[in-house]
């Protein structure tokens, strides 16, 4: 007797195997067949016309404080993933003395534009130690299972107190062996690996850089010696080698990368994007990787599907006016509603579009937001991630023969002020997806970066997976693609054996039941919506994908038509797990 019968579908079975025509079998959480499943089942689905898939597997994800309020940790649940990894990027709420509270509240707020009213409400800060931390998410129960990496944000200022947040505080010898014994005691707690942070991007709620920023080799190689003395564990980290122009810096930050993995004796990955002012900087940094990878490193990038692109919006965190006294002025502390209505009167429009005018920036990100009018997008429906130029905000300007700024406020007004705009910051400098393609497709790459839970008002990228699936398998406007088969193994297996989760990833038996039964066909993604469900009434962006038909979470169905069935099999994850026999 099978607990679900999956009927029909055409197997892509996460190996990178040539897709074929089955059935999958389940009983008690596990795969028991594949191909022909025979014998009755308490539950039938007909997959007849889709794909069925593995779970999706995202490693890169920042749900550490939505755990403690929230069951369903959309979006990735409603896109197909089934297990996540969280803890990147060197932030996080553990470990974490009673008086760093409110420091890491604002720390993730400036660094993940979380709502920091929402983690102080939504917290339950039921834990101090990185494995107490573990022991609470393990009373909860959620929609997919989770892992989670010890970050060294938390990590040093529980360490080094107020010092640890301070980039050019250095440890003494002591602290450094006291961050190993912790690292070493969060392994053998559970904790997936240690994850940092070397990106001036990265600031608290107050503007100040991350502490690990300018960490050196004696604080960083005494941490990924205690990983090679646990046996266990990966490293995950995000550096500005792939945004600088500098040549020596970035060589240096590479060979930091070489000497963290032949300490650790580890699996390591870290960011890799493409930047307007170093485009072709990847390419260098996938060479270097393939000489780590010659030398016997286990050393991958993490890329991501699509542009990275900020979600413009007067009704949620970014647009082009928050440099106007005016606008922040308005929207300082005020209901959306109210700021709305402010915004839509004349004498307001006047002052801040003045205001605009008078404000220059010549280069980054402010000055792509501010003026950027060529790289502003109207949000299609199904959102075209390869936009052209031709269809920018700046040409819909020059077309009507007005000024792009004024422009530009007038469609945010529209839908009641909830317009959302399209910006491609990264990964968009020639203006097409090819570069794109080139890291997704490298040897070494590792489908990542959605960064969901994160980001809430400002960037929308907990979709990855069904841009990687629903993009990639049909081919981008260059008419670049790949096969469904890889594209699904990178979601799946090859993420899964990075983190060390051999018991899922593959629709064979003795694995773990995770699967998507997926319409290829209908797979697509819905604008954003701004909805206020965080705690505290906080705001953020919520994405819906069309295409998924189920999504099974050990056995269990999680989600039928992108609607939540109330179920929650999914749980905490402890380090690696065992391959399946």
């Amino acid at each position: 007797m099978h607990d679900l019968l999956i009927k029909n579908g055409i197997i892509v079975d996460g190996t990178g195997a040539a897709r074929f025509r089955g059935d999958v079998g389940v009983a008690d959480g596990r795969i028991v067949a594949v191909g022909d499943a025979q014998g009755p089942a308490r539950e039938t689905i007909d997959a007849d016309g889709c794909i069925v898939t593995p779970g999706f597997v995202d490693i890169h994800t920042h749900y550490d404080g939505q755990v403690s309020w929230d069951q369903v940790l959309a979006p990735s649940s409603i896109n197909g993933v089934t297990s996540a990894a969280m803890g990147n990027c060197g932030v996080g709420f553990a470990p974490a003395r009673s008086d760093k509270h409110d420091w890491l509240i604002q720390l993730l707020e400036g660094v993940e534009d979380i709502p920091g009213s929402a983690l102080a409400e939504g917290l339950t800060w039921d834990w101090e130690s990185f494995p107490d931390y573990l022991d609470a998410l393990s009373r909860r129960e959620y929609t997919i299972d989770l892992g989670a990496h010890l970050p060294h944000a938390a990590l040093r200022a529980y360490v080094m107190g107020d010092a640890g947040g301070d980039h050019l505080a250095r440890p003494s010898a002591r602290e450094v062996e006291r961050m190993a014994t912790l690292t070493r005691e969060a392994i053998a707690a559970g904790a997936l690996g240690f994850s940092t942070s070397r990106t001036h991007a990265h600031r608290s709620r107050d503007g100040l850089n991350i502490g690990t920023l300018t960490a050196e080799d004696p604080e960083l190689m005494g941490i990924a010696a205690a990983l090679r003395d646990a046996e266990a564990g990966v490293i995950q980290l995000i550096s500005d080698a792939y945004l600088t122009a500098d040549d020596d810096f970035a060589a240096a930050e590479l060979q930091l990368i070489r000497r963290l993995a032949t300490t650790s004796g580890r699996r390591v990955s870290f960011t890799v994007q493409q930047t307007d002012d170093a485009p072709d900087r990847w390419k260098g940094i996938y060479a270097e990787v393939d000489r780590m990878v010659a030398d016997g490193l286990p050393v991958s990038t993490q890329v991501a599907p699509r542009p990275i692109g900020a979600i413009l919006s007067f009704a949620s965190t970014t647009n082009p006016f928050v440099v106007s006294a005016t606008y922040r002025r308005i929207a300082a502390g005020a209901a959306v509603a109210d700021r709305l209505a402010a915004l839509a009167d004349p004498q307001v429009r006047a002052a801040i579009l003045a205001e605009h005018a008078a404000f220059h920036a010549s280069e980054g990100f402010i000055a792509l937001i501010t003026r950027g009018f060529t790289r502003m997008f109207r949000m299609t429906d199904p959102v075209d991630y390869e936009p052209h130029e031709s269809h920018s905000i700046a040409a819909e300007a020059a077309r009507a023969g007005v000024d792009p700024a004024a422009h530009v406020y007038d469609v945010l007004m529209e839908e009641g002020g909830r317009r959302l705009l399209y910006m491609p910051l990264i990964n968009y400098a020639r203006g097409n997806l090819d570069d794109v393609h080139g890291m997704m497709t490298g040897p070494h790459a590792l489908y990542g970066l959605s960064d969901g839970g994160a980001h809430c008002g400002t960037i929308c990228d907990g979709s990855f997976p069904t841009t990687t699936i629903a993009l990639w398998s049909k081919g981008s406007k260059s008419g670049l693609s790949a096969p469904l088969e890889r594209l699904v193994h990178g979601y799946t297996q090859r993420n899964a054996a990075h983190v060390g989760w051999h018991d899922r990833g593959v629709l064979a038996p003795g694995y773990l039941a995770d699967l998507n039964v997926i319409a290829l066909d209908e797979l697509s993604l819905a604008p954003p919506e701004i909805v206020q469900d965080l705690p505290a009434g906080g705001t953020r962006l919520l994405q819906q994908p069309r295409g998924y038909r189920w999504t099974v979470k050990s056995g269990v169905p999680t989600f039928e038509r992108g609607a939540w069935t109330g179920r929650t099999p999914g749980r905490l994850l402890r380090g690696q797990r065992a391959r399946a026999h």
